[in-house]
C-alpha cells in the first residue's frame, strides 16, 4: 500500500511506474470513452468505480458542464541536443519558453541558456532568449510567427512516460476549436460524440469557454503562471443561471476552474443586471473580496465603475490574462464539481483538488485509485468530484 500524504503542505504520495499511461487508449484497444472513471461524493464521502460511459447517468438533469474549446498546438521543436517547448504567449509577442536537453525522442527540463543567446531552429529561424521568467522558463522572441512556425515545424510535447511519438489529433479534444495550447486540456479526452449526445438527451447542459494551457512540468512548489483565458457572455449566464436555480455547474477540467474562478473576481460594470448564484453552495474558503490574490488582467469590460464581480459566485464575462490560483485557501465560488485527471505527487492541481474535496477525502481517493490499478496523466483514467 502507497503512503498518501496530501495535506496542503506536501501533496505527496508514491506513484508506482506502472501507472503511468504510456500510451493512448486507442493504442491499448480501447476508444476514447473506454477509460475508467473514479468518481468521489464530497458530501458523503463515497468513492465509487465506474466506466467514463457512466457519465451521463451520474449527472443531473439541469446540471451545466463546462467545457474548454482550446486546441492543442504542436507546440515542441527539436534541433540537435535541444528541444524548445513553447508554453504560452506573453502580451508583448514575446512567448515563455522552456529549454530541455534531448535524450533520444524524449527530453530532460533546464537546457543551458543565456540572456541574449540566439538559437538557431529548423527553417532558417532564430529564437532569441530576452531573459529568465521563471527558474526553468524563458522570456524570449522568434524570428517569425509563432503559431504557423509550431504547424510546420512542431510536434506535440510529451514526456519520458509516453513511449512515442503520436499525430497531433491524439491531442485534440472532441471540444477543441482554437488551436493555442502547449499541453491538451487532457480532462476532456475522454468525451466523443456518443457520450456528448447522451449528456445532451439527459437535460444536462453544456457551455464553452476558453483557456490556453502551458507547459505542465512545474517544478516543486511553482504556481502556474499565466495563460490567457475568454469566458464569453452567453456561458457567464448559464453558470448563473443554473445556480441560481438549484443546479450544479461541473468544470471539464482544471483550465475550466481557473477560468470560471477569474471569472468570478473579475469587475463589473456598475448597474450590470446579474443574478445572484444561490444553488449549489459555493465553498469560498478564503476572502470572498474580488482582486486579492486573483488578478484577471486584461479583463476585457467596458464602461462605468466596478462592481466586484465574486460575490456569492457571480460569473461575469470576462477574456485576458489569469494568475489567479485555485487553492484551499482561495476556494471555489463558481464551480460545483470536477472531472479532472489524476495527477502527479506534489502537483499544484492538488491543491485546486483540495479546494473541492479536502485532503482527507482526496486522499482516500488516490489511495483507491492506486490500489485499483488507475492510469495517470494524458492519456490515462479520470476522476469525477461532485459536491
Amino acid at each position: 500500500m502507497s503512503v498518501i500524504d496530501l495535506a496542503p503542505a506536501r501533496l505527496d504520495f508514491e506513484l508506482p511506474p506502472e501507472l503511468e499511461a504510456h500510451d493512448p487508449p486507442e493504442a491499448r484497444g480501447l476508444p476514447r470513452d473506454g477509460v475508467r472513471l473514479l468518481v468521489s461524493r464530497g458530501a458523503t464521502g463515497e468513492i465509487s468505480h465506474h466506466g467514463f460511459r457512466d457519465l451521463p447517468g451520474l449527472l443531473l438533469p439541469g446540471d451545466l458542464l463546462v467545457v474548454n474549446t482550446s486546441g492543442t498546438l504542436p507546440a515542441q521543436v527539436r534541433a540537435g541536443g535541444l528541444a524548445i517547448h513553447f508554453a504560452t504567449p506573453r502580451p508583448d509577442g514575446s512567448w515563455l519558453v522552456e529549454l530541455r536537453i534531448r535524450h533520444g525522442k524524449t527530453s530532460m527540463p533546464n537546457g543551458p541558456g543565456s540572456p541574449g543567446q540566439v538559437i538557431a531552429r529548423p527553417g532558417g529561424v532564430t529564437l532569441t532568449l530576452l531573459g529568465r521568467a521563471t527558474a526553468r522558463l524563458w522570456r524570449a522572441r522568434l524570428s517569425v510567427a509563432v503559431l504557423p512556425y509550431l504547424l510546420r515545424y512542431g510536434v506535440p510535447i510529451r514526456y519520458s512516460y509516453v513511449q512515442r511519438d503520436w499525430p497531433l489529433a491524439y491531442y485534440q479534444t472532441v471540444f477543441a476549436l482554437t488551436p493555442g495550447s502547449a499541453e491538451m486540456p487532457s480532462a476532456s479526452r475522454p468525451f466523443t460524440g456518443e457520450v456528448v449526445s447522451k449528456l445532451v438527451a439527459r437535460g444536462v447542459l453544456i457551455a464553452p469557454l476558453t483557456l490556453h494551457t502551458g507547459v505542465s512540468s512545474l517544478e516543486d512548489g511553482e504556481d502556474p503562471y499565466p495563460e490567457p483565458y475568454d469566458v464569453p457572455p452567453t456561458t457567464a449566464r448559464l453558470v448563473n443561471d443554473v445556480r441560481a436555480a438549484g443546479g450544479r455547474v461541473i468544470a471539464a477540467g482544471t483550465t475550466v476552474v481557473r477560468a470560471l474562478e477569474t471569472a468570478a473576481l473579475a469587475p463589473r460594470p456598475a448597474g450590470a443586471a446579474g443574478v445572484a448564484a444561490t444553488g449549489g453552495s459555493p465553498r469560498a474558503a478564503g476572502s470572498a473580496q474580488a482582486g486579492g490574490s486573483a488578478q484577471a488582467g486584461g479583463a476585457a469590460q467596458a464602461g462605468g465603475a466596478a462592481q466586484a464581480g465574486g460575490a456569492g459566485g457571480v460569473v461575469v464575462a470576462s477574456a485576458g490574462w489569469t494568475s489567479h490560483v485555485v487553492t484551499p485557501e482561495s476556494g471555489v465560488r463558481a464551480v460545483d464539481g470536477l472531472l479532472t485527471g489524476l495527477h502527479e505527487p506534489r502537483s499544484s492541481h492538488l491543491r485546486m483538488l483540495a479546494a473541492f474535496a479536502g485532503p482527507e477525502l482526496l486522499g482516500r481517493c488516490y489511495q483507491a485509485a492506486i490500489e485499483s490499478g488507475y492510469l495517470w496523466h494524458e492519456f490515462g483514467d479520470v476522476h469525477l468530484m461532485l459536491p
